[in-house]
C-alpha cells in the first residue's frame, strides 16, 4: 500500500476502532484475570485490508497505546504478548510462506520445556497455521484458522515459561481451545467479509479512490458493488 496522507488517515481509524475494540471484553483467558476482547475477532482482518506490513504495525500500536493507557508494566511477559495480535494479522495478510514461522517456533518451545513434553498434544493444533501457510493458501477459513492459532500458539508459549501451568492443565483446555479458536476463526473471517464489502460501498458511494486499493473484489458478497 503506497503510504499518503489520506491512506495515513483511514489507518488512523482503524487504530481508533482498534482501540474501542480491546476494550470490549468477551471471555476470559485461563490463567489470567485478563480477558480476550473484540480485537481478537477484528485485529488480523486488518492485516489483509491494509496489507501483511501496515496492518500488523497499526495492531501493534493498538495494543501499545493500549497499554500506555491502562498502565500495564513492561515486562518481558507482556512485551512478548504484545506480538500475538500483530503476529495473526501478518499471517492473515500475507502469502508468504514465512508465517509459519512463528507457529513453528512456539511449537519447538512448547514441546521442550518440561511441562509442555508432558502435554505435546495440546501444540498440535499450531499444525493446522503451518500448514495453512502452504497449502489452500487462498481459502479465507483457513488463514482466519491460521491467523488465530498464530495468536494462541504465542500466547500459550510465552504463559507456559512464565507461569508454568502444570500439564493436566494444558491437557483439559484442549476441547475449550477447539471452541474458542472455532469461535474466534469465524469471527476473523466474518469481520473481514463485513469491512472489505463495508469499503466497497464507501468507495462507490463516495468514489475514494485511496481506499480502493484496500478492497478485494474476490470476497465482495454483492455483484452491485463491483
Amino acid at each position: 500500500m503506497k503510504i499518503t496522507k489520506k491512506s495515513l488517515l483511514f489507518l488512523g481509524l482503524f487504530i481508533i476502532l482498534g482501540l474501542i475494540a480491546i476494550q470490549i471484553p468477551l471471555v476470559n483467558i485461563v490463567g489470567s484475570a485478563k480477558k480476550f476482547t473484540v480485537l481478537e475477532l477484528f485485529g488480523p482482518s486488518v492485516g489483509m485490508l491494509a496489507g501483511p506490513v501496515i496492518g500488523p504495525i497499526a495492531v501493534l500500536v493498538v495494543k501499545i497505546a493500549d497499554s500506555l493507557i491502562k498502565s500495564t508494566p513492561f515486562e518481558v511477559v507482556n512485551l512478548l504478548l504484545l506480538l500475538t495480535m500483530p503476529l495473526a494479522a501478518f499471517y492473515f495478510g500475507s502469502k508468504s510462506k514465512w508465517r509459519a514461522v512463528a507457529p513453528l517456533v512456539c511449537f519447538v518451545l512448547f514441546v521442550t520445556h518440561p511441562v509442555g513434553r508432558e502435554a505435546w498434544l495440546y501444540p498440535l493444533y499450531w499444525l493446522i497455521p503451518i500448514v495453512g501457510a502452504f497449502v489452500f493458501r487462498k481459502s479465507l477459513l483457513v488463514k482466519s484458522l491460521g491467523a488465530t492459532f498464530v495468536a494462541h500458539a504465542i500466547g500459550s508459549t510465552v504463559y507456559l515459561y512464565a507461569f508454568g501451568l502444570p500439564a493436566a492443565v494444558w491437557l483439559g483446555l484442549i476441547p475449550q481451545v477447539a471452541l474458542e479458536r472455532g469461535f474466534f476463526a469465524v469471527g476473523i473471517w466474518f469481520s473481514y467479509l463485513v469491512m472489505n464489502n463495508l469499503l466497497a460501498l464507501v468507495v462507490k458511494k463516495f468514489d475514494l479512490k485511496f481506499i480502493e486499493r484496500l478492497v478485494n473484489d474476490q470476497y465482495i458478497l454483492l455483484a452491485k458493488l463491483k
